[in-house]
């Protein structure tokens, strides 16, 4: 173990720069971050999707509108400009060209430039094989995680060993072709052993091709869906309520591959998106796949489980113990502007779902063994108006509709407003779209946003949100409301960024004693300053939090970032104080990783985190990227609970990564 130490902190200490640099789309996605939106797997989802958009750009002058739609921080408007703009003007020489098109802000465009690159001209439509086989690109990615603790599972109870590790493989040839396989296993799974006798816990395959006449899109493995608002089918993910205003509550219509090591919220089997005629399109999809479930006595579906995890022997016996078969469509219609698309789906489960209604807030659940839902979304993209909706429904007889309208009033000043309602008895398995409670059902509400830009360097946003819940929820006995406003500004002065946020929410609980409800009022504060020279970097911040319910919690954190580049060195480094009450302050922070790794850990209590980590390039085209962290707890002899039980208060843990492309 002392061996592996050594190593790492070699690995960390001669360094050279060779990862792509993530730390701006990383700062923007923790920029757009609330906390629900880090607890939720949706925010790990976005990661792990943006992550593959950074590994695999696209190539800008071969790229359709579908292409871009791949991208989720633009606006319907933004891709229009950008598909005319490469219609017009290909091939780009340099990605400066993208200054022209007047509806990006200059923060999207730095964004964008992480996404894209300029290739070199390719046949038009579908290539030929022998040219994909030939000159096509191969990735694969090791990374392993070591824990040096142990946890109370790891003793009793975890079939596996501590370590965690996956390995990706992607081919991909352009913008045309992407093919990979993902295995992953998470600590204390078993390896080669029990239920998983060929090797991981999880893998995932998939295959996507793109422009082949008019396929436009077919996908055969394992792949994920977006369309309209989300309230029938998505898949996909969504970017919270600042991310809303970014993308001025853009539709979707995208098929993608699950190239994540995510075990659920995804579709296997095949699907395709074929152009019909011009401004018409057709997608259809079918899948079928074994999914985890908890069963009861009867043989009745419980609960979907979602969490991937087969640790100990109830999980392991939960694994795979149901089926799931699923099959449906969307019709999109597309012109000047207009769009109208109308998606339906169906989905079959081998065995009845059956949900534990003993709660009242679980009442109106999903149930039975059919399900199926339809909707229509419809919508008008300008140049200075959107405004797109869905309306669904289903076999639960029920209605949901979310309608978004924005304008552009100016070329500084853009302004929004969603309304949604969704009823008490809707459901659908695969809705994810914008909503308060995290489920499209018992929720309505009305939310403005604004964003202001007077000048490349500065820009504020902000939003109020109003949400009324008609049934019990959880911990909540009765009907209920919560109250949301966010204020976020951003000022870039010449090799700094300087950010303040504030956001107040005010939602209704259950008191100590579940008689009767109470607010819980809640104040979140940021502070951040970044310097770069191009050479070193810094990234100060500190974070506030308040919460007043039955008692009062306060916390804080302060915590600094710096990395260093010079030549073939780059090593960052950063460390962070935080102390807060109890876990109704905690606090969340951004920190850099591995690829492909979702690091915004969450604090509570009082505490140091400390980590080191560097890159180095062994050879061309051969990458190591290592870090070693540390949290150490001051109010406490143990961290965690139940099987995670760690009997120390502090908790170290190093990762490697090997990167290799040819």
């Amino acid at each position: 173990m002392k061996i592996l130490i050594t190593i790492l902190l070699m690995a960390v200490y001669l360094t050279a720069s060779a990862q792509d640099d993530e730390e701006s789309w990383n700062r923007y996605l923790d920029q757009l971050g609330e906390i629900e939106d880090v607890e939720g797997t949706g925010w790990a989802s976005a990661h792990e999707i943006l992550s593959e958009l950074a590994a695999h750009p696209i190539d800008i002058n071969s790229a359709t509108r579908e292409n871009l739609l791949q991208l989720p921080f633009l606006t319907e408007q933004e891709v229009e400009e950008i598909s005319e703009y490469i219609y017009r003007y290909a091939p780009l020489k340099s990605l400066g060209e993208l200054a022209m098109i007047r509806s990006l802000s200059y923060e999207k465009r730095q964004l964008l430039l992480h996404f894209i690159y300029i290739g070199e001209e390719k046949e038009q439509g579908f290539p030929q094989w022998k040219n994909i086989i030939k000159y096509g690109n191969h990735t694969f990615i090791a990374t392993g995680k070591v824990p040096f603790y142990e946890r109370k599972g790891d003793k009793e109870g975890y079939l596996g060993y501590p370590y965690r590790h996956n390995l990706r493989y992607t081919f991909n040839y352009g913008n045309a072709v992407k093919i990979g396989i993902i295995g992953a296993q998470d600590a204390g799974e078993p390896f080669f052993a029990n239920r998983n006798k060929v090797g991981y816990d999880f893998y995932s395959f998939y295959a996507v091709l793109q422009n082949m006449g008019r396929v436009e899109t077919l996908a055969l493995g394992r792949y994920r869906l977006g369309y309209g608002c989300g309230l029938v089918m998505n898949t996909d993910f969504s970017l919270g309520k600042l991310g809303m205003l970014t993308t001025l509550g853009r539709n979707q219509n995208n098929i993608r591959a699950h190239s994540s090591t995510m075990q659920a919220n995804y579709l296997q089997g095949a699907a395709a998106k074929i152009k019909l005629t011009k401004g018409l399109d057709l997608s259809v999809f079918t899948s079928w796949r074994k999914i985890d479930a908890t069963l009861t006595d009867s043989g009745f579906i419980q609960t979907i489980r979602t969490d991937g995890y087969h640790r100990t022997q109830t999980e392991m016996d939960k694994k795979n113990n149901a089926s799931q078969m699923v099959a449906g469509g969307h019709l999109n219609f597309f012109k000047k502007g207009y769009h109208l698309g109308i998606t339906g789906t169906f989905t079959h489960l081998n065995q009845e779902l059956h949900p534990a209604t003993a709660a009242l807030y679980r009442t109106y659940y999903a149930s039975g063994n059919d399900i199926w839902n339809a909707s229509m979304d419809y919508g008008y993209n300008g140049s200075h108006l959107t405004i797109n909706g869905e309306t669904a429904t289903g076999s639960c007889g029920a209605i949901a509709t979310l309608n978004t309208l924005s304008w552009k009033a100016t070329s500084e000043l853009s302004l929004m407003a969603i309304q949604r309602f969704y009823s008490k008895k809707y459901y659908s398995l695969f809705s994810q779209s914008f909503s308060e409670g995290g489920r499209i059902q018992n929720e309505s509400g009305l939310y403005v946003g604004a964003t202001w830009q007077p000048s490349r360097k500065f820009q504020m946003m902000a939003y109020g949100d109003y949400c009324y819940f008609p049934w019990p929820r959880y911990q909540v006995k009765e009907a209920s409301h919560t109250w949301d406003y966010l204020l976020q500004m951003t000022w870039l002065p010449e090799k700094w960024k300087i950010g303040m946020r504030y956001r107040l929410k005010r939602r209704e609980q259950n008191n100590a004693d579940a008689t009767a409800l109470e607010w819980n009022t809640q104040h979140r504060g940021r502070l951040s300053v970044a310097y770069d020279t191009g050479v070193w970097s810094s990234h100060t911040q500190g974070d506030l939090a308040f919460s007043a319910a039955d008692e009062k919690s306060f916390g804080w954190m302060l915590s600094e970032q710096l990395q260093v580049k010079y030549h073939w060195l780059e090593v960052s480094a950063s460390i962070a104080y935080f102390h807060t009450d109890d876990y109704d302050s905690r606090l969340y922070a951004y920190e850099r990783g591995m690829l492909y790794g979702f690091n915004f850990p969450m604090f509570y209590g009082e505490g140091i985190r400390y980590w080191l980590m560097g890159h180095v390039s062994l050879l061309k085209n051969l990458k190591l990227t290592a870090k070693i962290g540390t949290t150490n707890y001051f109010d406490r002899s143990s961290i965690g609970t139940s099987y995670q039980e760690i009997a120390h208060s502090s908790m170290t843990d190093a990762e490697l990564q090997l990167r290799f492309k040819f």
